[in-house]
Order: C-alpha cells, then sequence, then structure tokens
C-alpha cells in the first residue's frame, strides 16, 4: 500500500517545481501536492536545510521534505548516516494527534446503529465488522455506561472481515429495530450471530459498502476503531480495541455506580 501510494506522488513531483501556490503560505511544491488530494498536515525542523511537513494520502500519513530553495519536495522516509529513521517520531507524533472535524463530521453523516439513549450526553462512532470478535467484546465492554444512559455508541456498520460480514451488517441496518437487532446479534455471536437475510434491501448493501468506502479513505486497517472526543474536546481515534485506562477516556469515565 505504502509503495503504491510513494508511487503515485512520485509521478506528481515532475510537475511540481513549476508549480504555483494559490492563495497560501506554503512553498509552491507543498501547495501542488495539495492540490492534487493530498492533506497538509505539520511542519518540522529537519536536518540538511530541509523543512518537513506530515503528508495524508490515500488513508495514510509520509513525510515529505522540501529543499532550502523551496523548489523541490521529497517524499518518503529520511535516514541519517547511521540509517536510523528519523521520519518514525514525526509518524508517530502525527498518529497520536487529534483527528480533523471533517473526519468526525464524515463519520457522523454514515449510516450507523444507535446502541443506547439519544439523550446520552456523549456520542461516540465505531466501526463495527459483525465477524469482529473484538468488536463484540468492545459491545460487551460497554454496556455499563451504554445502559445507564450516559454514553451512545454509533456503530458503523462495515463488512470487510470475511465473505459474509457485508451481509450481516445490511440484514443489521435493514432490520425494523436495528438496535434490537444488533443486540440479539451479539448475544448470539459465539454461535455465529444473526445470518445474511435470503433478501437485503439494495440500499442497506449499498451503505455497508459506502461505510466500508469511508473506512478506506479514513485510512481505517482493523475493526473496532472508534472516534471519540477526549475531555478538551480533541476528536481522537483508537485503532483496535479500547483496553483499560483507554477505554475508559473513551467512554468519558469510569464505569456508572
Amino acid at each position: 500500500m505504502i509503495r503504491s501510494i510513494l508511487a503515485t506522488l512520485i509521478l506528481l513531483i515532475p510537475g511540481l517545481a513549476g508549480a504555483q501556490a494559490q492563495d497560501s503560505a506554503l512553498p509552491d511544491p507543498i501547495a501542488a501536492l495539495e492540490d492534487r488530494g493530498a492533506t497538509i498536515g505539520e511542519t518540522f525542523d529537519a536536518p540538511g536545510g530541509l523543512t518537513g511537513y506530515t503528508v495524508s494520502f490515500q488513508g495514510q500519513t509520509l513525510t515529505a521534505y522540501v529543499t532550502n530553495a523551496q523548489d523541490h519536495v521529497v517524499v518518503g522516509t529520511l535516514l541519517d548516516g547511521d540509517g536510523t529513521n528519523l521520519s518514525q517520531p514525526v509518524l508517530s507524533a502525527a498518529a497520536n494527534a487529534a483527528r480533523p472535524q471533517s473526519e468526525w463530521d464524515e463519520v457522523a453523516n454514515a449510516s450507523w446503529i444507535a446502541d443506547g439513549s439519544d439523550s446520552a450526553e456523549r456520542v461516540i462512532y465505531a466501526f463495527t465488522d459483525p465477524n469482529c470478535p473484538y468488536c463484540s467484546r468492545f459491545y460487551e465492554q460497554t454496556r455499563d455506561w451504554v445502559d445507564a444512559g450516559a454514553v451512545q455508541i454509533r456503530h458503523v456498520m462495515v463488512g470487510v472481515l470475511r465473505e459474509g460480514s457485508l451481509g450481516k451488517a445490511a440484514t443489521l441496518l435493514a432490520a425494523d429495530d436495528p438496535a434490537a437487532a444488533l443486540a440479539e446479534h451479539e448475544a448470539r455471536f459465539d454461535s455465529g450471530g444473526t445470518p445474511p437475510a435470503e433478501s437485503i434491501p439494495a440500499s442497506s448493501q449499498q451503505a455497508v459498502a459506502s461505510n466500508n468506502e469511508l473506512m478506506s479513505r479514513l485510512g481505517i486497517r482493523g475493526t473496532p476503531s472508534v472516534y471519540y472526543r477526549d475531555d478538551s474536546g480533541d476528536i481522537r481515534l483508537v485503532r483496535g480495541l479500547p483496553r483499560g485506562e483507554r477505554l475508559i477516556d473513551v467512554m468519558g469515565g469510569a464505569k456508572p455506580e
């Protein structure tokens, strides 16, 4: 995947030197990357007279280095003379950074099943595959908060793990009472859960397919992956099953008494 992205960006590089930044303080080559669909993140100091940028492209975050004259950019990993990867600390920090409001809005506009009270003070979003054992574990771990009315979990249903995942997800979305259908599925998870219906509305199948596409576009590779707001209101993303203190952070506090 990363090699493919690098190849795509490399194809963009020959035209960068002559590109002109439009209403932007960004160097011309970086502005040109932005024009071609990349999202430009933070800038950072780099050795050798280079200026570094984090660049998100096709769901992956990469580092880009602009020359001192600001007329060329190199996208990829920077190594020193000892072979130390100087890009990795930057990428690790970027992975833990707050997510943009645009991601939250996209997930909020997806097709999801509301688990919990509509009057709950806290809302979180979880990409959920009906065949994912860790998604099932997350569902069980969150019952105290949901049952107390403190949290509503909006399960963005995807079908990515197995051949039958899409059909199961679409069946749950199409149910007369999706929340009850999801609860029944989880209660029967160890024995296979809810099977795909014989007749599934095309709209529900398309909704799951769109959720799959959104998941890929956001660079999310596993389920569950959970969006939430921290105590400061910043948007955070947990990739995989939240555990321990991270679960408490996601749910907004300790289990209700």
